[in-house]
């Protein structure tokens, strides 16, 4: 995190080790802001409170423990800081992965099929981030033709691709072969929505 000056909340997509191992290191925003608000599903709730019981306990609490806020969602679009936010289910595999869309700005991870009926809540999106893992397909993850596929597609203005694994190539190489609009994602990468 590093240069990561605040945080205003974190939105989980679901249980998967590779998205919320860094739950622990809420610890310092939270030493900033006091208790930080966070965003996910019953079942990925359900997760986080066995692996990280120390931070959900109400009894005998760790004082270093980041403190958190549960904001349970479900399909339906809510309002935070003036922004509407749209959940949109995913499946990665057969496990239900909940995406989210912030006004024009849409992040959808780890998914290999969506719904029409989901789709139709990402129409005039215009900034689209979304996991394209490799070249090759795979049972659980879009690969990079089943992405480019989805982003035709969807339409949005811009495309990022992240999720990605090194199996796709190296990142200039894969670059020159997308479309003008279509970017691969890179830690660091600052995103004007």
């Amino acid at each position: 995190m590093k240069n990561v000056q605040s945080i205003n909340g974190v939105f989980f997509t679901h249980e998967h080790a590779d998205h919320i191992a860094g739950l622990d290191d809420l610890r310092p925003f939270c030493y900033q802001i006091g208790e930080m608000p966070i965003y996910l599903n019953k079942r990925t709730l359900k997760s986080l409170e066995k692996r990280f019981e120390y931070i959900f306990k109400t009894e005998n609490r760790y004082p270093g423990a980041p403190k958190v806020v549960v904001n349970l969602v479900d399909d339906t679009s809510f309002y935070l800081d003036g922004v509407e936010v749209t959940p949109i289910e995913v499946i990665h595999g057969t496990l239900p992965v909940t995406c989210y869309r912030f006004g024009n700005f849409a992040y959808l991870t780890d998914v290999k099929t969506i719904t029409e009926t989901e789709k139709e809540k990402l129409k005039g999106v215009k900034v689209l981030v979304v996991n394209a893992l490799r070249q090759e397909a795979h049972p659980t993850h879009f690969n990079l033709e089943e992405a480019l596929a989805f982003v035709d597609e969807i339409n949005p203005e811009r495309a990022y691709f992240s999720h990605i694994s090194h199996k796709l190539g190296f990142h200039n190489e894969v670059e020159k072969t997308l479309p003008k609009n279509v970017f691969l994602a890179y830690d660091g990468l600052k995103i004007e929505v």
